[in-house]
């Protein structure tokens, strides 16, 4: 199994301990045996294993009494007790505070491998980690993204426009930002911008910038994303929402490489490497007149394909377990892991909205969980009514907010200084709002209310 960390037997019968590793060898896997729990919680803290497998009853310390000791000092680390017919009661109680499973001697071996192939599909390997730094927000064991990552880490290196496909959710930007971290510009900026979160009469100067007087309420001069990002990185993410006007000033500054801000004279020089991201049908839209064929060339020299959660089912778990660890820390609560069978049922669910769904989930039951070990139900819960509440609640927010500043500047007939003032923010903070919620001063001045009512997000 190359570099995958090993199996710890541990039974104080060498004679057993000789039978499961021939057997577990056999199989492909690699096996490290001690014969007490004190010897176990040694090997531990030298290297973690990919799985533990224990007797109950051993000299010393239990095996319940060394499960209890990794749940507390590597909770991910999954366990698979041994039991006689007399421990079963405490085996099953175990199961219930996050063993993985029981096995009652004597044993099928069949039903061993199955249980600890299950083990290892369902639960992360701790401490089987490759990771660089450059690819670190990327958590995962999946071949394909491994495959995924090696071609990105490659094209880093040079210039080359990078076009990234997958579906909303799945993390485009975590990877853009792995690759400029991989890249010759890593200590320069990295600039994102989400193109279809931006109203068409702002993207242009928030893309190029604008100089004092370029339009009503540009009070100074203001360098645009390309020119932040310069020397370094700029990612459009959603680049299939740009309007067809910007597409043609974003083809002239990738072929010229300068860029003109909103009411200057002359162009520019900038240096920024441009990845972009959609989860759209580019090609559809070139057939429909929606997108250029030539900026898409330009845009599209080396594509990249990010999986959708569901087509690298193995990181379900993974990743379960890292979002809990930081959300955890995040709600100050003592959760030490999943119940197998609710990691189980997260790693065998419908996720549509894939890896900015499944941290949704993962939040929503570590906010309610009341015990250290998520239970299944809990999860159950959750992914039937898939933060159904949080969401209601985020709309709300956003509805109240835009609907506040609507009324700010009906009020201040446009006037961002008054409305600002009025909302006691000051005048770039409020700016920002604007941008958030798709609004534009102008459109409130001289007594114009052309606001659109509802804007999708």
């Amino acid at each position: 199994m190359g570099n995958t960390p090993p199996l710890l037997l541990v039974d104080d019968d060498p004679d057993l301990l000789r039978l499961l590793t021939l057997r577990l060898n056999a199989s492909g896997y690699r096996v490290l045996a001690a014969s007490s729990a004190e010897a176990a919680l040694d090997q531990l803290a030298l290297s973690l294993p990919a799985l533990v497998i224990t007797d109950v009853r051993l000299p010393g310390m239990d095996g319940l009494a060394l499960f209890g000791e990794i749940r507390n000092r590597y909770p991910t680390l999954p366990v698979i007790l041994l039991t006689a017919h007399g421990t079963i009661p405490d085996a099953v109680e175990a199961t219930t505070r996050g063993a993985f499973a029981y096995l009652t001697k004597p044993f099928d071996g069949t039903l061993l491998l199955d249980k600890v192939a299950q083990a290892l599909a369902l639960t992360a390997p701790a401490g089987n980690s490759d990771d660089h730094a450059w690819r670190a927000d990327l958590i995962s064991r999946s071949q394909r993204i491994a495959e995924l990552l090696a071609e990105a880490r490659l094209v880093a290196a040079s210039d080359a426009s990078i076009l990234v496909r997958g579906e909303s959710g799945s993390g485009k930007e975590l990877l853009a930002r792995a690759i400029h971290r991989a890249s010759p510009r890593a200590d320069k900026p990295f600039i994102a911008v989400n193109c279809g979160a931006i109203p068409e009469q702002l993207l242009e100067s928030e893309l190029f910038g604008h100089v004092k007087g370029a339009f009503t309420g540009a009070v100074d001069n203001r360098e645009g994303l390309f020119q932040a990002a310069d020397g370094g990185t700029l990612f459009l993410d959603e680049i299939g929402d740009m309007p067809m006007p910007l597409q043609v000033k974003l083809l002239r500054v990738l072929q010229e490489k300068t860029v003109r801000q909103v009411g200057a004279d002359r162009p520019g020089a900038v240096d920024v490497r441009i990845i972009s991201a959609t989860h759209r049908d580019l090609e559809a839209a070139m057939t429909e007149g929606a997108f250029r064929e030539d900026l898409y060339y330009r845009l599209n020299v080396v594509t990249l394909y990010l999986p959708s959660l569901e087509e690298r089912r193995e990181d379900i778990a993974l990743l379960a377990n890292h979002f809990l660890k930081g959300i955890a820390a995040k709600y100050a609560k003592r959760l030490t892991g999943f119940a197998p069978d609710a990691l189980e049922m997260l790693s065998l669910a419908h996720w549509p909205g894939n890896v900015r769904q499944l941290y949704n989930v993962v939040e929503q039951v570590c906010a309610l969980s009341t015990v250290p070990l998520i239970p299944a139900s809990l999860v159950q819960r959750a992914l039937r009514t898939p933060t159904l509440d949080l969401l209601r609640y985020a709309e709300a927010k956003q509805k109240f907010e835009r609907d506040y500043l609507i009324r700010l500047l009906k009020l201040t007939d446009g006037n961002v200084s008054d409305a600002a003032r009025l909302a006691d923010r000051n005048r770039t903070e409020f700016y920002r709002l604007l941008q958030k919620n798709g609004l534009d001063p102008r459109m409130f001045r001289g007594g114009e209310e052309h606001v659109a009512t509802e804007r999708h997000v």
